[in-house]
């Protein structure tokens, strides 16, 4: 993220009512690193919600696959005694 007017056009060392040192930029790099590091465990977070979906997904499809064929198997079984 950057703001405007921190050390642009302002001689060295001279950075009026802003207050920062010197260094200029770094306030605003260490905000960077900060919200970096937020971000990046968010995604960490979202990445492994979404590989555990994915997971639960597969078993819940599997079931599924499961119940349909006993269904099918039923079916055929009460289609017989009803004949």
């Amino acid at each position: 993220m950057r703001r405007a007017g921190l050390g642009e056009g302002v001689p060295p060392g001279n950075y009026g009512s802003y207050g920062y040192a010197n260094s200029g930029y770094s306030a605003c790099e260490e905000e960077n690193e900060r919200l970096t590091e937020s971000l990046r465990s968010k995604v960490t977070a979202i990445k492994s919600l979404s590989i555990e979906i994915g997971h639960e997904v597969k078993n819940q499809n599997k079931l599924l696959a499961e119940m349909d064929s006993q269904f099918d198997s039923t079916t055929g079984f009460l289609a017989l005694c009803f004949m």
